[in-house]
């Protein structure tokens, strides 16, 4: 009643008036304007987070497609030299391969080069399968099946040929290369 006189009669004061409730006008939306912003700040947070989560995983996931795809590579480059174009079948397996298991295989590459060239051995894959059994970080073993089949003079008709590797890979400056390599029995 206070209000409506003063208003009536002209009379105005500084201080705040008060609603129905008694609260000043604008505190209930500062109030809401507040909560709104917490509200924002929070959910801002978890996109940032959960996107960073779906980030790390993605590149996990790459990086062990990335290995496999490269162990699948050597494994073909393995199972399919060809004595007409062994020195360049060489040169790709190698550039797959790294450390001791690279400096093995350049130093048996002239009996491997001798050897396909003799028999006029000509092989060529069929079918890949691999699966990475454990990865950490830039290492990785995965074990890879290769079935192909092998042709020369003497055997014309062809002779299948199964070949199951293991191999460790080690990230070297981004490219992962086979750095271990065993046939399973």
């Amino acid at each position: 009643m206070e209000v409506a006189v003063a208003r009536a009669t002209g009379a105005m004061s500084d201080a705040p008036v008060e609603t129905a409730q008694g609260d000043p006008p604008g505190g209930r939306m500062t109030v809401a304007v507040i909560a709104l912003g917490v509200v924002v700040i929070a959910l801002v947070v978890a996109v940032a987070v959960l996107g960073s989560s779906v980030w790390r995983t993605q590149g996990a996931l790459d990086q062990r497609a990335a290995a496999e795809q490269s162990a699948r590579q050597t494994a073909v480059n393995l199972a399919s030299i060809d004595y007409r174009t062994v020195n360049q079948g060489i040169d790709r397996v190698l550039s797959g391969m790294t450390g001791e298991v690279k400096t093995q295989w350049a130093t048996q590459s002239k009996t491997i080069a001798d050897t396909a060239t003799k028999t006029q051995s000509m092989s060529t894959v069929q079918s890949v399968n691999a699966g990475v059994v454990s990865m950490d970080g830039d290492s990785a073993e995965v074990i890879v099946a290769v079935t192909a089949v092998t042709t020369s003079p003497k055997v014309r008709q062809g002779a299948p040929r199964y070949y199951r590797f293991t191999m460790d890979l080690t990230r070297v400056d981004g490219r992962w290369l086979v750095s271990k390599l065993g046939l399973v029995p």
